[in-house]
């Protein structure tokens, strides 16, 4: 009997669903302790736990723009550091974007976990700090050039030893960023989030032992590599390519293509990015951790949804993204916005490369864009000054079965957008509204979902410094086997006195309309953000005209858009609309 088998299924089922929970309560106590909206509100953030080798042994439902990366930079740290070198009540912090991290705001930190005098393995979690330095308050340095600009970069270096505090590290740390108060707190929620997993594996190693946690653990990987083989067995063997843009850098107007050959061979799956356009001068580039965690985003999305995502469900999966391309960045090219903007085209472009075997499980293209919002200042009331890291949800493609969901963050993200109240209450902001988009949403037999609009006045006597990273301005999330496109993203600035909106390019000269740093607002000041809608799936004429009708009721679509563009003839009876039967069967039979 192999060892991974002296475990019962009914106890190693036990086992992960604990573990499991241990990550999830870890994301709670992160969630209530925090002091940024980017963790309390927008949930940016992962949790998870490592055996000793550096092998995925559980983690939670949260942010799987990270959940690759952080598997990498877990073993770097191993093999840096050298196991014998880690310590009791160690805590180590790292943000490199060039060893396994996703961008230079990701913190990954560490505790490993001791039992007994012996190490068990390691709990880690990886959030985004709101504010880490830079040439832009948040950090968000949209025109930088090089990974300096982009704030402050940590090697993988112990914040506590052996329970205390690293006090000179710790300084360097609040010396480098804006708003240290809010480091200091985000910091120690994340700290102590590692503290109570490392007491809930006490807890679990009491019960059941080492080495029944150990064996329960290999089975487990190896049961859900079984499983991903087996998926990955549905899926036709053959070669499918796509290819898609980020539509500009920051400092160039000109696109840079990303293109992926996803190679299926019986129970393997290969991504290979080799023929993408080598790495940008501006923030678009994706770290090999941002392609990794981005190509196993989209095999999740395809495969079974029960599947222990583990180091096990890994294995099946190999990816080609050669150094120097702009899916594998290298020293000092910078990559902010790789982990917002490029990681949700690599989702796209994988998905829309397999809807050439595997249509039915794959969606159209989502927003493809956080529409990241940046802003600083001194508050009006305390005058201490603020960094606020904002992102807005968008429209979700449509599947083979159902409408795109409507304002959600993209795929990498499964985070929060921020709510009116904080924009109102924390800061010198007026909503003047905050809607769904009608006729955003791309048509199809099913629709994409809707994008969403969001006008904000700044209140005087406010200053407040704005910078933002867009995409999907120019090209249109497109719609799959007949569906049509979405509409695209806006991010506009009406300055007080002038009578229309206009882009940050006309008004303050920047180079790209979509991405610019440092650019001042004052009170009577206005901001338009609109986010971009999904791809809409198969002919719009098929759309069942009861459907269509409740689109018009809810405001999702038009009158017009409804005749026009899915042949329904909706005419209004008193209060409430109503299908013309006669007359949409002329128009479909056209």
């Amino acid at each position: 009997m192999a060892i991974a088998d002296s475990v019962d299924q009914v106890t190693q089922s036990v086992i992960h669903n604990r573990l499991v929970m241990i990550c999830r309560e870890m994301g709670i106590a992160m969630m209530k302790t925090s002091y940024s909206t980017i963790f309390n509100e927008g949930l940016d953030f992962s949790c998870v736990i490592f055996n000793r080798d550096g092998d995925m042994i559980a983690q939670a439902e949260f942010c799987p723009a990270q959940l690759g990366a952080i598997l990498f930079t877990v073993r770097w740290a191993i093999d840096e550091y050298g196991l014998e070198n880690f310590e009791p009540d160690d805590v180590l912090i790292h943000n490199d974007p060039y060893r396994g991290g996703c961008h230079m705001p990701e913190h990954t930190i560490i505790k490993p976990v001791y039992y007994e005098d012996e190490l068990f393995g390691f709990v880690a979690n990886i959030g985004h700090v709101a504010e880490i330095g830079g040439m832009a308050p948040g950090s968000f340095a949209a025109t930088a050039t090089e990974v300096y600009q982009e704030g402050l970069r940590l090697p993988l270096v112990k914040i506590m030893r052996r329970g205390e505090y690293v006090q000179d590290i710790w300084k360097i740390i609040l010396a480098n960023h804006r708003t240290p108060r809010h480091t200091w707190g985000d910091f120690h929620a994340m700290i102590g989030s590692l503290h109570i997993a490392e007491r809930r594996l006490h807890e679990l190693l009491d019960q059941y032992g080492v080495p029944v946690i150990n064996q329960a653990c290999t089975a487990l990987m190896d049961h859900a590599e079984r499983w991903m083989r087996e998926e990955i067995r549905q899926i036709p063997n053959g070669e499918y390519s796509f290819e898609d843009c980020v539509e500009d850098d920051g400092v160039t107007n000109d696109p840079t293509w990303i293109r992926v050959t996803v190679v299926v061979r019986d129970d393997e799956i290969i991504a290979d990015f080799s023929e993408s356009d080598p790495q940008a001068r501006g923030i678009v580039n994706a770290t090999f951790g941002v392609t990794a965690s981005a190509t196993y985003n989209a095999l999740f999305h395809v495969t079974d949804n029960d599947i222990p995502h583990n180091s096990g469900c890994y294995r099946p999966i190999k990816i080609i993204a050669p150094p120097g391309t702009v899916m594998n960045v290298q020293h000092p090219a910078p990559s902010v916005g790789g982990n917002t903007e490029t990681h949700p085209r690599i989702v796209d472009i994988i998905l829309g490369a397999l809807s050439q075997a595997i249509p039915e499980r794959v969606a159209a293209a989502e927003g493809g864009t956080s529409c990241n919002l940046l802003f600083g200042g001194h508050h009006p009331e305390t005058d201490q000054y603020y960094v606020v890291y904002s992102f807005e949800g968008g429209g979700w493609g449509a599947r083979h079965y159902k409408d795109g969901n409507n304002v959600v963050v993209v795929p990498n993200g499964n985070c929060r957008n921020t709510p009116v109240e904080i924009f109102e209450t924390r800061y010198p902001w007026l909503t003047h509204s905050y809607a769904l988009v009608p006729d955003s949403a791309g048509p199809g037999e099913f629709r994409g979902g809707l994008g969403a609009r969001r006008l904000l006045e700044v209140v005087d006597p406010a200053e407040i410094t704005i910078s933002a990273v867009f995409e999907r301005m120019k090209v249109h999330p497109w719609g799959l086997l007949g569906g049509g496109d979405a509409t695209t993203s806006a991010i506009l600035v009406k300055k007080k006195g002038d009578d229309r909106f206009r882009t940050f390019s006309e008004v303050y000269g920047t180079v790209s309309s979509a991405k610019f740093a440092n650019c001042v607002v004052e009170a009577g000041d206005q901001i338009l953000i609109q986010s971009p809608g999904g791809g809409g799936y198969g002919a719009p004429s098929s759309r069942d005209p009861q459907m269509v009708l409740y689109d018009v009721e809810q405001g999702f679509i038009s009158e017009d858009t409804a005749e026009d563009v899915y042949r329904v003839a909706v005419e209004r009876v008193g209060n409430q609309y109503a299908a013309n039967e006669p007359e949409t069967a002329r128009l479909r039979a056209e």
